[in-house]
C-alpha cells in the first residue's frame, strides 16, 4: 500500500528522521522496522545529491520516502517528486500564498504548476508509464504544510482549502516557542495541547491527512487519540544513543551477574 492508502485507510505510519546525508545510513535505517523514511534537508544534513542518492535504498525497502524540504524552498518539492519522493513536507506554511506556492510545486496542472520531468522516479518506479505517471501523480504524492506558528494557526483553515495541499504536519517544538511567545521549548507543554488536537481535528474535517514530529515516544499514543497518523520520530542520533544505552546496558548487568 502507498504511504497515501495506509493514511486514506486511517493507520498509523510511522516514519524514521534522517538528518545524515549518507545513503548507506539511510540504507540502515530503512531496514528497521519503521514504515517509512524521512530525509531531512531543514534542519538535517542533507541535500540535493543525499536526497538523490537516498531514496534509492529506502524504494529498494520497498518502504514510502519522505522528504522535509529546507525553508521556502518550493523548487525543492517539485526536485524531491522527481527523484522519487512519495510525500514532501514544507516548514513554515504561515500564509495562504506559501500553501498556494508549495502546491503549486507538488502537482501537475491543473492543480499545480509543477514541471513535467520525473528523470529518476519515473525508472525508479519500474512499471509506470509517462501517461499512468502524469493521470496518478497528483493523487498519489502527498503535500503536507508544516503548522508551527500562531501565524500559521490563524490561517489553517485557509491553508487547509487551497487545492494541492493534501495534509498539514505539526511541529510540536517550534509550536511551543510560537505558543510560549519565545519563553520556552518543550513539545509536550501542556498548555498548548487543546490547540495541538484541535489543529488535527480541523485537518481531519476539512477532508487531510495529519502528522506531527513525535519527540518523547510517552506521548504518542495521545497524539494517535487526537487524530494525528503519520508519526515522526528517531533520528540517527537518539536511535545509536537509545541502542548504545540498551546494549551497554546489558553487556554491564550480565558482568554484575559473573556472566
Amino acid at each position: 500500500m502507498s504511504l497515501r492508502d495506509r493514511l486514506a485507510a486511517d493507520e498509523v505510519v510511522v516514519t524514521a528522521w534522517s538528518g545524515v546525508p549518507d545513503p548507506l545510513t539511510v540504507e540502515i535505517m530503512a531496514a528497521q522496522p519503521f514504515d517509512a523514511v524521512t530525509l531531512d534537508m531543514q534542519h538535517g544534513g542533507h541535500h540535493e545529491d543525499s536526497v538523490l542518492r537516498s531514496i534509492v535504498p529506502v524504494k529498494r525497502a520497498q518502504k514510502p520516502v519522505i522528504v522535509r524540504i529546507p525553508v521556502g524552498r518550493f523548487d525543492m518539492a517539485s526536485r524531491a517528486l522527481d527523484f522519487g519522493a512519495d510525500a514532501v513536507i514544507a516548514p513554515m506554511v504561515n500564509s495562504v500564498e506559501d500553501a498556494r506556492r508549495f502546491a503549486a510545486a507538488m502537482k501537475y496542472p491543473p492543480v499545480g504548476e509543477r514541471s513535467w520531468g520525473p528523470t529518476y522516479a519515473l525508472p525508479r518506479d519500474g512499471k509506470t508509464t509517462m501517461q499512468a505517471w502524469l493521470e496518478q501523480s497528483n493523487g498519489r504524492t502527498l503535500a503536507f504544510a508544516m503548522i508551527e506558528t500562531r501565524q500559521a494557526l490563524e490561517a489553517l483553515d485557509d491553508i487547509l482549502a487551497v487545492p494541492g495541499v493534501d495534509a498539514i504536519f505539526l511541529g510540536p517544538s517550534d509550536f511551543s516557542i510560537a505558543w510560549s511567545r519565545g519563553k520556552t521549548v518543550n513539545s509536550m507543554l501542556e498548555d498548548m495541547m487543546e490547540t495541538v488536537a484541535s489543529v488535527a481535528a480541523r485537518a481531519r474535517a476539512a477532508g487531510k491527512y495529519t502528522g506531527i514530529y513525535v519527540v518523547d515516544a510517552a506521548i504518542a499514543g495521545r497524539y494517535v487519540k487526537m487524530g494525528y497518523r503519520l508519526l515522526a520520530t528517531g533520528g540517527e542520533n537518539q536511535l545509536i544513543a537509545l541502542g548504545a544505552e540498551k546494549q551497554l546496558g546489558a553487556i554491564k548487568a550480565s558482568i554484575g551477574q559473573g556472566g
